[in-house]
């Protein structure tokens, strides 16, 4: 049973965001609820590093006032939303906060109430016989004025011991709005009840999976972009497109940190993948098998390249130039993470990353259809070169990467620029807001922890 509603003022001590998932004896569970906005981070966590030489004296206390002033008109518990925001996923909050309207207020309590239940899913204190139906009636929750959790012991239990702040600002936003993030928390609960004890084994299975944690999250954001009225009806409607922006990111994920999972104990790469090349998934870690979990790594990131012709659709359907930032940073540097995992070695021997200088590059130029297109094809064509003769998914590779091609020669010539929509001015400050308000939060928290250190000692 949920433990009773906390009436004292909760601890506003800042905690570290985990998106992953403690070991589990029996299947997997999601091992990244917001993949799109864990890709993001890390790009502006690289970016920002990266242009914190260059930034000026005194931008802690700009930055500091930006946030602040954003803030001035809002209630108590909406800005405490924010502050959860920030505490749970402090790089990329910025990018949330960037975007226009009242979009921005639907996306962050959106991102909290999905933390909230991914916090749920991930507390392996709690019994299966209380999660289970916890996972599967959660979005009830939203409408219950003082029900929250205070059993939990996970890190970010802070937004279930005060979820009745963010149940109350999300019964105040537009009803288009409640309704999404309710039918979503809806769908994602009882996907995450179904793969608590459940393996992931066929290539179908997979991309169910990756609906669940990551498919349903693009589909929510699109349908608030539509219902904010920034975008057209037809983003929000057009579901196929949402799921596969985000089972883009989560097979990238998932494909990236298979040494990371594999000694925590955890199994994402999908069984009927690896069971052609190894008896047991950790088994690709042996030198020995280097040659068969290149082919398996292969096999899986071209089946994760075959949801890129939808990305270029989807992207190039944008009008909001806060919108179009927000979806195509994450997806670019996830092509840009494919082509460094592809045909290497480092994926089964340590951390696999992108160049800092290449994701400064990647966020700066994200900003408008054409150069997202030339991205695409700038990494889709460094796949090409890696392919190897005797690779076993050669032929299914070149196939993915002429279609790629092919979609982005045509979207280049078809669609209009969108440099008309821009303002230069406004797209650099846009990033530069994004990256010193990532460095901002980050020094603060970093801060903050030390001083909480201090003090334990």
């Amino acid at each position: 049973m949920a433990g009773a509603c906390c009436k004292c003022p909760v601890s506003l001590s800042v905690f570290k965001r985990s998106l992953s998932v403690a070991p589990r004896g029996c299947g997997s569970a999601p091992r990244s609820l917001l993949p799109g906005w864990r890709l993001g981070e890390r790009g502006l966590q690289e970016a920002a590093r990266r242009s914190s030489a260059l930034r000026p004296a005194g931008f802690h206390r700009q930055t500091a006032f930006l946030h602040l002033s954003c803030q001035e008109s809002m209630s108590d518990s909406l800005r405490t939303c924010y502050l959860y925001l920030n505490q749970t996923s402090r790089s990329f909050a910025a990018v949330i906060q960037a975007l226009d309207g009242e979009l921005r207020h639907a996306v962050c309590i959106f991102y909290l109430v999905l933390r909230a239940l991914d916090t749920v899913e991930d507390d392996m204190s709690i019994p299966l016989d209380k999660k289970v139906p916890m996972l599967n009636d959660f979005h009830t929750y939203l409408y219950q004025d003082e029900w929250c959790f205070t059993e939990s012991q996970e890190k970010d239990r802070q937004v279930l011991e005060d979820f009745p702040t963010i149940s109350l600002e999300f019964r105040n936003l537009a009803q288009e709005y409640r309704d999404v993030i309710s039918d979503i928390c809806h769908q994602m609960g009882v996907g995450m009840a179904e793969f608590l004890e459940k393996k992931v084994g066929s290539m179908k299975e997979w991309d169910q999976y990756c609906h669940y944690v990551a498919g349903l999250v693009g589909i929510g954001l699109s349908q608030l972009f539509s219902a904010s009225q920034l975008e057209d009806p037809e983003v929000g409607r057009d579901t196929e497109l949402s799921n596969s922006m985000g089972l883009f990111l989560q097979k990238t994920n998932i494909i990236r940190d298979y040494l990371e999972d594999t000694q925590e104990g955890r199994a994402f790469w999908p069984q009927e993948a690896w069971s052609q090349f190894a008896g047991r998934l950790e088994d690709l870690a042996h030198p020995e098998k280097l040659e068969s979990a290149l082919s398996c790594l292969n096999l899986l990131v071209t089946d994760a390249l075959r949801h890129v012709p939808d990305v270029i659709t989807y992207l190039s359907r944008l009008r909001n130039q806060s919108v179009f930032n927000f979806c195509a940073i994450p997806q670019v540097m996830a092509i840009a993470t494919l082509s460094t995992c592809y045909n290497n070695p480092m994926v089964f021997q340590g951390v696999v990353k992108i160049r800092k200088g290449q994701a400064v590059t990647l966020m700066m130029e994200a900003t408008n259809m054409r150069a997202v297109q030339m991205i695409i094809s700038q990494y889709s064509q460094e796949i090409l070169q890696k392919v190897s003769l005797a690779d076993p998914s050669r032929d299914k590779t070149l196939h993915i990467l002429a279609v790629i091609r092919e979609k982005s020669a045509l979207s280049q010539s078809s669609l209009p620029s969108r440099t008309h929509h821009l303002s230069p001015m406004y797209l650099s400050a846009a990033m530069l807001l994004a990256a010193l308000s990532w460095q901002y939060l980050s020094t603060t928290a970093a801060q903050a922890q030390g001083t909480g250190d201090m003090k334990g000692q």
